[in-house]
């Protein structure tokens, strides 16, 4: 076995999950994440914990689907099963890595969205514990990348296999300023393409220092951003980069805000995967995050949320539910049955400020090198 798969098991247990002696951990290995899942296994026996382990697969979900939709069924049920189990559950850990980035595509947007409202209250079940998404780098990953397999190797463990408490105290300089801030301003203007000018409101919100370790209520790894929960949403957005939505390629978002709410949208390609995913609920028209990258460690797109949106140099936006670290106690904020991110580059002809203070302009903050206010 590759020894970086031993350390990414190590991380993943250790620093992003703090798993202890005694904790009921559950494991979704994905169809071709064998070996990330044995090297988990091991680590988790190492350190006294108990282990039930799911078979994660697009495949099969794509199965149960399409059978769905052949089928008398009317709606889905919530499947009790799954949601007493993550009641129970202390940890638990998501390893991907399937055989077909789009296993699902051919599922129709309307089960999609009926089969994910049924789902809500496992998810939430799901959420209550200390969950941590990762992903072994697999083929098919690196074909929906761009790259050779072993090229794309490199590319995960440069970003999973880093100095992670380095990482967090430098983004605990843009978390303090999120935390104390009242307004954050988006701004891109580029003659080749539609310009971003995008205002929202994070007073009361706390920012997450999402430094791969559920110790800083961050649940991804590879992470290496800061996150919070914007509301009173009012301008336009452009979003650049392409990725994949419900297994349709989307790219060229732009969004339309008044009011908190999404009143317009278009997309360059996938639009319709993009109003299904708008419609799906009153609240999927609002916006649940603004996050920033500062992963430098990722250093090129590759059509995965989990590396794009950490990205350094980015900056996206996720519409519906927002999360609840980011909240006051008691508060619930925006509240759906999707959470979905779009992401534009902002490594030039951009700024972002805070109560009109511009904390990065062109991808560098202003605590860095090179800044120019």
């Amino acid at each position: 076995m590759d020894e970086r798969v031993r350390e990414h098991a190590a991380v993943l247990v250790d620093w992003s999950a703090r798993v202890e002696a005694g904790d009921d951990v559950v494991v979704s290995v994905a169809e071709d994440a064998h070996e990330l899942g044995v090297a988990v296994a091991a680590v988790l026996g190492e350190r006294g914990a108990t282990v039930t382990t799911l078979y994660g697969s697009d495949e099969v979900e794509r199965a149960y689907l399409k059978g769905h939709e052949a089928g008398d069924a009317e709606g889905f049920e919530e499947p009790a099963v799954d949601r007493a189990l993550f009641e129970a559950a202390d940890v638990y850990l998501r390893i991907g890595g399937g055989r077909n980035t789009t296993a699902t595509a051919d599922v129709e947007g309307a089960t999609r969205r009926a089969y994910a409202t049924a789902n809500a209250g496992v998810r939430e079940a799901r959420m209550d514990t200390d969950w941590v998404s990762t992903v072994h780098p697999t083929r098919s990953l690196a074909q929906g990348a761009g790259m050779a397999y072993e090229e794309y190797q490199e590319f995960v463990y440069d970003a999973v296999l880093r100095d992670w408490a380095a990482l967090a105290e430098e983004m605990a300089e843009l978390k303090a300023i999120f935390d104390a801030g009242d307004e954050v301003r988006v701004v891109t203007e580029r003659d080749d393409a539609p310009d971003t000018d995008v205002t929202m409101s994070i007073a009361g919100r706390t920012a997450v220092n999402s430094a791969a370790s559920v110790a800083y209520d961050s649940h991804n790894l590879p992470s290496g951003e800061v996150f919070t929960a914007p509301y009173d949403t009012e301008g336009e957005a452009f979003f650049d980069v392409p990725m994949t939505i419900d297994a349709t390629r989307v790219r060229d978002v732009h969004l339309v805000f008044e009011d908190g709410e999404v009143v317009d949208f278009s997309a360059g390609s996938g639009e319709d995967a993009l109003a299904s995913i708008l419609d799906t609920d009153p609240g999927a028209r609002r916006l649940g995050e603004l996050g920033v990258g500062m992963n430098r460690g990722i250093d090129r797109f590759t059509d995965s949320i989990l590396f794009d949106e950490k990205m350094g140099d980015t900056v996206h936006m996720a519409v519906g539910r927002a999360y609840d670290a980011c909240l006051p106690e008691g508060e619930t904020g925006n509240q759906s049955a999707v959470h979905v991110d779009v992401i534009a580059d902002v490594s030039e002809d951009s700024f972002i400020a805070v109560d009109g203070e511009v904390v990065q302009r062109d991808g560098t903050f202003r605590w860095e090198d090179g800044f120019e206010g």
